[in-house]
């Protein structure tokens, strides 16, 4: 059995699998935010309750809103800020007794679609969240690929390519620098950009039924997000050049990422023309993250 917990800022969810992927038991209770000792702690109860109740042990895998360093085992780059500089990974296989493995979570979201989702059968598969904030993961082989910084996968804060002189310098993100791809192209940046422009204050979701209506400032608001998220995606492929892409978070249900216009902007954005890299909507949606990290122990361990 395979048990992933997905560790999120306002919840935490576990699901326990078969060898298959069939779920189990799934289990969700609300983060103690702020307090470290009780993230550690709820993660172990979960884990435990499920193994009571499906009475079998698992291997446990742990998805973060951030990642762990290799060198130091220490938490880095968490929105969830109390992880930050802490042993999780050590203090979670202390409290369970045995190895657990921890990755970010849109690494756990890409191993998610390369194993059995989407990208199933694609070697080189990097995932994209577009939500709230916006975010990247790899996946080689059916593995998470991390990076001795902990930082491989880290497209939202890379800074959007040839740029016009309307987005110079870019708005300032959290992380203290300007014009990050997150500014740009997360839900968040995609409402702020809309904003911008129109001077009209609606959600994403808003924004998309306004275009499909004939709206026509709504209408150009997409037109930017395709054009500027083929512009980060050409940098990954003109680095990673993986297999496949793979779509998550909220603005990938967005039916016109997928009608070729934003396949046909990455042809061309790419080094010397004629990208035929694979975008992909994702088929797990808000379950790939607790799954992925149940798939951080690799089927060959079984």
């Amino acid at each position: 059995m395979r048990i992933g917990v997905d560790v999120g800022g306002t919840k935490i969810e576990a699901l326990a699998m078969d060898a298959s992927g069939l779920e189990l038991k799934r289990v969700r209770v609300a983060t103690p935010r702020g307090d470290y000792p009780s993230t550690v702690a709820t993660i172990a109860s979960l884990v435990k309750e499920l193994e009571a109740t499906t009475k079998q042990k698992g291997s446990v895998g742990v998805g973060i809103p951030g990642t762990i360093v290799a060198a130091s085992g220490l938490v880095k780059n968490a929105n969830s800020t109390w992880m930050n500089g802490m042993p999780l990974e050590r203090d979670l296989s202390a409290a369970l007794g045995r190895e657990v493995r921890c990755a970010n979570d849109a690494n756990c979201f890409a191993v998610s679609e390369a194993t059995d989702g989407a990208a199933k059968g694609f070697g080189i598969v990097f995932g994209v969240i577009l939500g709230t904030g916006c975010g990247g993961g790899i996946a080689m082989h059916g593995q998470a690929h991390a990076g001795p910084n902990g930082l491989a996968g880290e497209w939202g804060h890379t800074p959007l390519p040839w740029t016009t002189a309307e987005e110079q310098p870019g708005s300032l993100c959290y992380c203290g620098r300007h014009g990050c791809l997150e500014t740009w192209i997360s839900g968040t940046g995609f409402e702020w950009d809309f904003a911008r422009v129109s001077s009209r204050n609606l959600r994403a979701t808003e924004i998309v039924a306004a275009a499909a209506a004939g709206d026509d400032e709504a209408e150009a608001a997409i037109v930017r997000l395709i054009d500027r998220l083929a512009r980060g995606l050409s940098v990954v492929v003109n680095i990673l050049d993986p297999d496949a892409i793979v779509l998550g978070g909220g603005l990938s249900q967005v039916d016109r990422l997928y009608d070729g216009e934003l396949a046909a902007k990455l042809r061309d954005y790419g080094f010397g023309g004629g990208v035929t890299t694979p975008i992909l909507r994702n088929v797990h949606g808000d379950s790939s993250g607790v799954r992925g990290a149940a798939w951080l122990w690799p089927q060959a361990s079984e």
